[in-house]
């Protein structure tokens, strides 16, 4: 599908002419010929790839979200299985699962949240005042896009209706991922994968005995977390609470009780 902006025909220039004519300026150092050309008429995009949005419940759904993140680093921490990889496969496991194993507990915990577009005038308040960033401090702002998609897979889950069980072996699937890079006991975790799926294949047919295609459902739907980026879920839920701090790294602290 093709993902480009269909409002218009004149990408960026036309996104919010007063910015454009203002870039122009700096770039150039003083207006060119055609700097006010255009309609001063501000428009703003509608797709959902470029359409930048933030929580409208910042302070409350933030809150929900730590809590549910501490569960899940408490979640990997506690397990029996876990504790014995060498650290260094802890931390290969943790940073490629820490993102959906949150999503997991979003849906387990039922945290529903809403979200609205960036204010306009922030990215024009940026410039007048002159506090451009440098590209290493440029992230990937969330978009209408990303959150659909995640609004979509926690509505899947939660029609899926899981039990406690199901959301323990499920998760378990999820950690012990053999197909992170440069694992040292990738064995070890392939195993512990196929005994995680094992039990919750178990668990369904005990739970739903009637509904032999729940197992595949399950799984399908587990597929979709791997195409919400962790960026999105940290520049959405965290980066209000942790400003400028790298989440990795506290979750990594919280992992090896680095700060008790």
């Amino acid at each position: 599908m093709d993902s480009r902006c269909d409002c218009s025909n004149s990408g960026d220039r036309l996104l919010n002419p007063i910015l454009y004519n203002i870039l122009s300026q700096m770039d150039k150092g003083g207006p060119s010929q055609d700097t006010f050309h255009h309609s001063s008429a501000p428009h703003r995009c509608n797709c959902e790839v470029r359409r930048t949005v933030c929580l409208v419940r910042p302070s409350e759904v933030c809150k929900e979200a730590s809590a549910v993140l501490v569960k899940t680093v408490h979640f990997m921490r506690n397990l029996p299985a876990f504790k014995q990889l060498p650290p260094g496969d802890q931390y290969a496991l943790l940073k490629s699962s820490w993102a959906p194993l949150f999503i997991l507990g979003l849906a387990q915990e039922h945290v529903d949240f809403d979200v609205t577009d960036v204010p306009a005038d922030s990215m024009l308040k940026k410039i007048l005042l002159n506090r451009q960033e440098s590209p290493e401090t440029e992230r990937e702002q969330p978009t209408m896009a990303g959150v659909s998609k995640l609004r979509c897979c926690l509505k899947k889950f939660w029609t899926l209706d899981l039990s406690p069980k199901e959301y323990a072996y499920l998760k378990g699937t999820t950690i012990f991922n053999p197909d992170v890079p440069e694992l040292q006991a990738g064995l070890f975790v392939e195993g512990l994968q196929q005994e995680a799926q094992h039990a919750l294949s178990e668990v369904v047919q005990l739970l739903h005995p009637g509904q032999q295609e729940r197992f595949a459902r399950i799984l399908l739907t587990a597929s979709m977390l791997q195409g919400i980026t962790p960026s999105l879920i940290t520049e959405l839920f965290f980066r209000p609470v942790i400003g400028q701090a790298n989440l990795l790294e506290l979750l990594a602290d919280m992992l090896f009780c680095r700060n008790p």
